[in-house]
């Protein structure tokens, strides 16, 4: 790690995470007003590294910048990673990267903040007051610029950090995810009951699927998600990434990881027929919020994954008393489950001057689009009204 001078502040360079625990970048993070707070947690962070999920031989490098006051107490700090390619971002900058190549420069590498592979709004500008944050910042734009980046992007930052980021003049992009709200809904059939009528039928008809196929979702919490559930889990969540033809960003060590350290916030949804388990949803939660994150079966049965990653979590979740529930990135489908849209932001600065005004073109035209689209989302609203 290394450590440079400011007026007020000492910025410091954090590479191995695990070291986040004695530093204070819980506390610092519980201070936080913004959902999503749980993937930045010391242990999910620590669990990503310890298990080679990141770490420079994945193009997820580590870099992680902090502030500390003269007490070296930290005040601020940022989940930095310099990156080598643009996957696990779900913010598509592909045609960027494509654009500098064809022109001869070099995109890669580049500074994120971000969580790796999670594309859940919440914290990235983590201060005690807006002069940490605005040090903090600063302390980001210069390490890009020291390190010959291409340039800085933050991705999904909560709502509280959106005024620093514009001041500073960093580009805003706009994008949309599909969140469920509960207004006051005490059972499941109440919830059905504010969808309308179509979309309530197409509802029965999925669940009865899956009953009529014999297969029964069991939501399992915290330590009752036990070492055989873990061990069926990776195993559908490997097999549908290979069904896809795809490679899984996680690993069965991430998974043992958090499993150990960080039980509270995990929430399994469990698929049996005759006790025999075939596919798993695994949940994230925190005290207001659920958060739909992987998704594995070892068989095909027709409607499985709406009602293990949607309808049997949202029945938790009503009886739990959870307010909101993310579904994930992108998914238009998810509507007609009565998840309604909701904007997402990201923000953005280029170093190569050309670039950065090429790009701010586009991303006007682009929120242009993007506003007229989340008008169609709204007029297509699947909660009937009045």
């Amino acid at each position: 790690m290394g450590m440079t001078e400011q007026t007020n502040y000492r910025t410091r360079i954090l590479t191995h995470l695990p070291e986040l625990v004695g530093l204070g970048w819980d506390t610092l993070l519980a201070a936080s007003p913004e959902t999503g707070a749980v993937f930045l947690k010391s242990a999910f962070l620590a669990a990503l590294q310890a298990s080679g999920c990141v770490g420079r031989d994945t193009g997820w490098e580590p870099h992680f910048v902090l502030i500390l006051d003269r007490n070296d107490r930290l005040v601020a700090g940022a989940p930095m990673w310099i990156k080598d390619h643009s996957y696990g971002e779900y913010v598509f900058d592909w045609a960027w990267a494509d654009a500098y190549h064809r022109h001869g420069l070099a995109y890669y590498p580049k500074g994120l903040v971000a969580v790796p592979f999670t594309p859940v709004p919440g914290p990235r500008l983590l201060a005690i007051d807006a002069a940490s944050r605005e040090a903090l910042l600063q302390a980001l734009q210069s390490e890009a610029e020291t390190l010959g980046l291409s340039g800085l992007h933050i991705l999904f930052p909560g709502k509280a950090e959106t005024p620093t980021l514009q001041t500073a003049g960093l580009m805003a992009r706009q994008g949309v995810q599909f969140h469920w709200h509960n207004p006051g809904w005490r059972s499941f059939e109440d919830y059905l009951g504010a969808l309308t009528q179509p979309k309530r039928k197409k509802i029965r008809a999925e669940r009865r699927k899956v009953a009529q196929a014999g297969v029964q979702v069991r939501m399992l919490a915290g330590t009752a998600i036990e070492a055989a559930h873990w061990q069926h889990f990776v195993r559908c969540y490997k097999t549908t990434y290979a069904q896809h033809h795809s490679t899984p960003y996680l690993n069965r060590a991430f998974f043992q990881a958090i499993a150990f350290a960080m039980p509270e916030h995990l929430l399994m949804a469990l698929a049996e027929r005759d006790g025999v388990p075939i596919a798993a949803a695994l949940l994230f939660k925190d005290d207001q919020t659920l958060y739909g994150r992987y998704w594995g079966a070892l068989e095909a049965v027709d409607s499985l994954h709406f009602e293990a990653s949607y309808y049997a979590p949202i029945e938790w979740a009503i009886a739990q008393g959870i307010e909101r529930f993310e579904g994930g990135a992108q998914g238009e489908h998810k509507m007609a489950r009565g998840f309604l849209p909701q904007p997402t932001r990201s923000f953005h600065q280029l170093a190569h001057p050309a670039f950065a005004d090429a790009v701010e073109r586009f991303l006007e035209r682009e929120r242009g689009g993007m506003e007229a689209y989340l008008d169609e989302l709204h007029e297509r609203n699947p909660l009937r009204l009045g």
